[in-house]
């Protein structure tokens, strides 16, 4: 397996300049291939346009949780002053500010987000799980509202305090049948089960109501025991700018799975992973699960995953372009179980499937090739299909050993 670092070393959200400069510089130039300077500016733009405030309508109210009682001592249990706080924003919407402090929230409880409200935590606030065995716990929950906004400061779960044993639910924040929601330059971590998990509002007698309109940017999501981030029945998900790491406990372990919830009736359609560092998770990279349609990766990082860099059971149709896939225990990235129409160019492939070939972190050249490349030829096992998946495109992409 990947050596582990410790989760302690993750980024923080600050890093988000530095996370798009360090991805852009460890791509190295592909033959015949310009442009990705270009690209990265005009990322840049599109999100920082996608996560500004006044992308999301709310009113100017403005009502802190102190004043409805909230003591951020780190023993005080807030929870109540969270949600009246909340609760008093007039119908048009506005922004709750948490100012600096340890907030003690019961995820047994949860804060409960209102439609046209922006939950602002200043950068020294901390929302603290407080201790239980729930299986199910949420510290916020995004519940079939509209027009949220959630920012700053960070979110630390009790998976070294837990009393339970069972479960895998136990998330930061719960995003559920709502739509334009954005979550931005935060820090999630330790959580029971994920950082942030995105999925559809199951209503008795009728359709589960997906989520669309769903975008998560600048955000730390470290050392949670099941994800760094599930996206579930869901779309137009858009994810920028962040880092997912360190996820191990309970499977799958995925930095980013993308999954439908059980029914076969629900679907996963137009999701966007752009820029992110993806890194040190137990399982894959980013897990791409069935009934899943349209996912874009693009330039981001996937290294020192203990399975795939990415992998794709049954899903269909995506695009993976500009990545580095590197020192992955399995393939930088494997098309499994009958997925289909997928293009892969302009990746970065390096010391993959190191459970054969061990870590490699010397300097070595690069070849460009066009097509799978798998198996040990002397470049490693980079990109591979099984016989049941069909329209698999891989066009030129640079490997080294």
């Amino acid at each position: 397996m990947n050596p582990p670092l410790s989760p302690a070393s993750a980024a923080t959200p600050e890093r988000r300049e530095f996370l798009r400069k360090s991805l852009l510089l460890s791509i190295p130039p592909m033959l015949g291939f310009t442009g990705i300077g270009k690209v990265f500016a005009a990322t840049g733009a599109t999100t920082a346009a996608t996560y500004s405030p006044s992308a999301r309508a709310r009113g100017s109210a403005t009502v802190s949780v102190r004043t409805y009682g909230a003591q951020g001592n780190g023993s005080n249990d807030d929870t109540a002053a969270f949600q009246a706080a909340i609760d008093a924003l007039p119908s048009s919407g506005g922004t709750v500010t948490v100012p600096a402090g340890d907030y003690v929230i019961d995820p047994t409880v949860n804060v409960r987000l209102r439609s046209k409200m922006h939950l602002q935590l200043a950068s020294g606030a901390r929302l603290r799980a407080k201790r239980n065995s729930s299986e199910r716990a949420y510290v916020l929950m995004v519940y079939k509202v509209s027009d949220v906004e959630i920012s700053g400061g960070q979110i630390i779960g009790d998976r070294d305090t837990h009393l339970g044993t069972t479960g895998e639910w136990g998330h930061g924040i719960m995003i559920r049948g709502a739509s334009r929601v954005t979550v931005r330059d935060m820090r999630i971590s330790d959580c029971w089960g994920d950082g942030v998990s995105i999925g559809g509002a199951m209503v008795t007698g009728a359709p589960t109501i997906p989520c669309n309109d769903v975008v998560i940017t600048n955000i730390v999501s470290t050392n949670n025991r099941r994800q760094g981030l599930t996206i579930g029945c869901s779309s137009n998900v858009k994810v920028y700018d962040s880092e997912f790491s360190y996820s191990n406990g309970i499977a799958p372990q995925c930095g980013i799975d993308i999954e439908p919830d059980s029914d076969d009736s629900r679907t996963t359609d137009t999701v966007l992973i752009q820029n992110c560092l993806i890194r040190r998770n137990k399982g894959n990279g980013i897990l791409s699960y069935k009934r899943v349609k349209g996912v874009t990766v693009k330039n981001c990082t996937l290294e020192y995953n203990g399975g795939y860099g990415l992998l794709t059971v049954g899903a269909i149709s995506g695009y993976i372009a500009q990545n580095r896939f590197q020192h992955n225990y399995l393939y930088g990235a494997m098309f499994s179980a009958a997925s289909k129409s997928y293009q892969t160019s302009g990746n970065v492939f390096k010391n993959n499937h190191t459970r054969m070939h061990g870590v490699n972190t010397a300097t070595t050249p690069y070849v460009t090739m066009t097509g799978l490349v798998a198996g040990n030829n002397g470049n490693g096992a980079h990109i591979a299909k099984t016989g049941d998946s069909t329209d698999i495109r891989v066009t030129s992409n640079q490997y080294a050993k």
